[in-house]
């Protein structure tokens, strides 16, 4: 059904909740994953424009999918990583048609109607114009640090993301 998969990960504890679910859904249907955040910092924003160099956020940003990348393909499922910058629904959406994916999945943070006015959502702007079915699952919401971490335990075998829900 689904032969690639396109997963926006926001480095934070929410991104356990969908890969969770896509590494069910890649091996069911023998999926390669394509891995993306979107960094949307000033200097992210700037960094092409301005030639600047890659901030360390990104650079973290960047070992945060590798590590992912990495514990995806220990449990055998093909993954690549994509650091974009900008506008994240925009950015998604094109990556998801430039990476040939056919379905995007990530997960949502089930604001309210006032806070998806006031902060927008990604969620929202990204099933709105991509061209690329999206597959939506809710994150429970829980008060957890802003970034997540991954490790490999003893065995090999990759740990849950830490601070993960």
């Amino acid at each position: 059904m689904y032969k690639r998969i396109l997963i926006p990960l926001e480095h934070s504890p929410y991104d356990e909740t969908i890969l969770a679910h896509i590494r069910q859904l890649a091996r069911h249907c023998d999926a390669s994953l394509v891995l993306i955040h979107v960094a949307d910092g000033w200097a992210a924003r700037n960094v092409k424009a301005l030639h600047l160099r890659e901030s360390e956020e990104m650079r973290e940003d960047r070992e945060y999918l590798e590590q992912i990348a990495e514990s995806l393909e220990k449990d055998g499922i093909e993954a690549e990583c994509v650091l974009a910058a900008g506008n994240p629904g925009a950015e998604i959406a094109e990556a998801a048609e430039r990476e040939h994916c056919d379905l995007i999945a990530m997960s949502t943070h089930g604001h309210r109607f006032l806070q998806d006015l006031l902060y927008g959502s990604v969620a929202n702007e990204v099933r709105h114009i991509s061209h690329v079915p999206v597959l939506l699952v809710r994150a429970e919401r829980r008060s957890l640090g802003t970034r997540a971490t991954v490790t490999a335990e003893p065995s090999g075998r990759p740990a849950p993301v830490k601070g993960a829900p």
